[in-house]
């Protein structure tokens, strides 16, 4: 289904690898030279807000990989196409959770350089997993995977 012939998208590392990654290397940056950060009061409060949120949504999104009979990993491969519960309306809702979780983790430990970091992270995301995954899915799911591409957006 790859270049190689493997039966996988080919992403370039496991996602939450992505984010931590980022953060890691946001909140270096921000010890090392801070610029702004949440005042005290409103970290905690968006920090459990957010993580919560993330955990709660990648929670409801790999249950349906579950149910489905299906890895959750996209380096590994893909039985069915999953696309009912939080799938109908995002066709990426772990990621967004991932995205919640990491923002609740920069709300509370992190300041500017944390949060500048989640640009090149989605954009590593993109190009490193997301597309490579799409191309993966038509490949192997064809006219059922484009017509559910085309009805339900990559985010929200």
């Amino acid at each position: 289904m790859t270049e190689r012939g493997k039966d996988t998208a080919g992403v370039i590392a496991p996602p939450p690898l992505i984010f931590l990654g980022g953060l890691l290397a946001g909140l270096a940056l921000d010890a090392a030279w801070p610029v702004w950060s949440l005042p005290g009061e409103a970290r905690l409060p968006a920090a459990v807000s957010l993580v919560g949120l993330g955990v709660a949504v990648a929670a409801g999104a790999i249950g349906w990989f579950v149910r489905a009979g299906t890895p959750v990993e996209p380096y590994k491969p893909t039985s069915a196409l999953v696309v009912t519960g939080l799938y109908r309306w995002s066709r990426n809702p772990i990621y967004l959770a991932v995205a919640a979780v990491y923002l609740g983790i920069t709300a509370y430990f992190g300041g500017f350089w944390t949060v500048a970091m989640l640009a090149p992270v989605l954009t590593v995301l993109y190009f490193g997993v997301i597309a490579r995954e799409e191309r993966y899915l038509e490949a192997k799911f064809g006219v059922e995977y484009r017509h559910y591409k085309a009805s339900v957006r990559r985010w929200l």
